[in-house]
């Protein structure tokens, strides 16, 4: 079976600086893989490279058959190219970015509504189910300001999950919460790993939830990708003195 995602050497630069310094990894689809590194390694810019919110500058990027444009084609364009891969696509950012204006269930079922066209009260019925699985039914009528940072997250989550997509970004999602949030975003997280319904890619620090839920765990340092495989391997045994140095001080 054909990988969901697909990288070879892939490079990006901000001016000057070297962001990613030519990875190489596939994912198949229904593999949860955890992405792990220190801050400024590359991690975010290389989720954001598999949904076009960036541009590669070489290399080759596919996602669902699909070969991403590189920098050298103009904005626009690359832009209607992305349209209708996005759609199969979810990212959840650490900032969670919900309606201020809409509550939660009209977060979750908004997209479904006006990009997918579908009838106002099945997204909405669909939109409570959701927030019943991450938690949330009784929140449905909340607005954002009433609910707290985890809270928040698990409705980004649901809203991630109301258009089906076949492939999960997750960029650092408990970055901003305190330990007891944390710990609610990553049940709901791991819930929908032990689906493997679809890929899901995490950026994380959360070295426990990479050891529990992923299939693979992939260290990236310095823009490179300088170890992958099983979590027992990666983290329980690193063959890289780069992944041993981050881990003993992280543990």
């Amino acid at each position: 079976m054909s990988p969901v995602v697909s990288l070879r050497d892939v490079r990006k630069r901000f001016g000057d600086l070297p962001v990613l310094g030519g990875v190489t990894l596939d994912v198949a689809a229904g593999e949860v893989l955890a992405i792990v590194g220190p801050s400024g390694s590359g991690k975010s810019t290389l989720l954001r490279c598999l949904n076009g919110l960036e541009a590669h500058d070489a290399g080759d990027v596919e996602v669902l058959g699909f070969r991403a444009p590189r920098s050298d084609v103009p904005l626009l364009a690359r832009d209607r190219r992305w349209r209708p891969w996005r759609r199969r696509i979810g990212f959840v950012f650490q900032a969670f970015h919900l309606y201020p204006h809409r509550t939660a269930l009209w977060n979750v079922a908004l997209a479904p509504t006006v990009v997918a066209g579908v009838a106002k009260e099945q997204a909405a019925a669909k939109a409570r189910a959701l927030l019943a699985r991450v938690g949330l039914a009784e929140k449905a009528d909340a607005w954002p300001r009433e609910l707290s940072g985890g809270q928040r997250q698990r409705v980004a989550i649901a809203r991630a999950l109301a258009m089906d997509h076949e492939i999960l970004l997750f960029d650092e999602p408990t970055s901003a919460l305190d330990p007891e949030a944390i710990g609610e975003v990553l049940d709901a997280i791991r819930s929908l790993a032990a689906e493997h319904a679809r890929a899901i890619l995490v950026v994380t620090h959360e070295l426990g939830f990479a050891r529990e839920a992923a299939d693979r765990v992939a260290f990236l340092d310095g823009g490179r990708l300088l170890e992958v495989g099983p979590p027992s391997q990666v983290l329980g045994s690193p063959s890289h003195p780069r992944t041993r140095a981050f881990l003993e001080r992280l543990l």
